[in-house]
């Protein structure tokens, strides 16, 4: 039983690596789709997103088929809930890619963010690269070590979220109201993508320590000073 349980544990471990690869194309096709107005780009993320969604859905029936047939303990069943959340936050990073992606497609053949949000965009999506350069990593390796960087690097993407409402919000505005809102909109998911490749990588710390780094230990404000 445990070689099969072993065997199907390694199973669900291959379909999750393979969905945070499509996870990875689906940002880098998001971003080719939103910065070089790239149609065929943004019609590969819209249609990747079918896959991942797929992916999530046997992840989950195999890991509620182990959950139900083996009733795993301890590390084992700390795998599989994680696997199942994990799961969930990666189908959600390609909704969101799959949104920016679709936004491009509407405004196409017009570029759907002004010039001046040329600079911010480009970089904001080099770390969304970089970032899923890691996510495939940590999962290949399931390593703890790039996890913390995820984790310690996201404050970087929240700097630049925060300056897309100076162009927003900038007297020199050269956009349209509607691309207003796209760039508030598109902003956000960018941001929730790395929000979420840190819940990724919160939960592969836990997987391979046990440890959860969300949650903080509580400290007191009454003790002396000295």
């Amino acid at each position: 039983m445990r070689v099969i349980f072993n065997e199907e544990l390694a199973q669900v471990s291959d379909d999750l690596d393979h969905m945070v690869q499509d996870v990875r194309k689906a940002i880098n096709g998001a971003g080719d789709a939103l910065l070089k107005s790239d149609i065929e780009a943004a019609q590969t993320v819209i249609d990747g997103d079918i896959e991942i969604d797929a992916l999530e859905s046997s992840i989950i029936e195999q890991c509620i088929r182990l959950l139900a047939k083996q009733s795993p303990v301890a590390t084992d069943l700390r795998v599989i809930v994680s696997t199942l959340r994990l799961a969930a936050t990666f189908e959600r990073m390609g909704d969101l890619a799959r949104h920016i992606a679709e936004t491009a497609r509407r405004t196409y053949p017009q570029p759907t963010l002004p010039p001046e949000c040329t600079e911010l965009f480009t970089q904001m999506q080099e770390f969304l690269i970089m970032t899923a350069d890691r996510l495939v990593k940590m999962m290949s390796d399931r390593s703890a070590t790039t996890a913390e960087q995820i984790i310690i690097d996201d404050d970087k993407l929240d700097e630049l979220h925060h300056q897309t409402f100076d162009l927003a919000l900038a007297e020199d505005w050269s956009g349209s109201k509607q691309q207003v809102i796209d760039l508030i909109l598109i902003a956000r998911f960018m941001e929730r993508l790395g929000d979420h490749a840190v819940s990724a990588a919160r939960r592969v710390v836990y997987i391979v320590s046990g440890f959860d780094p969300s949650k903080e230990p509580e400290t007191t404000t009454d003790q002396d000073p000295d």
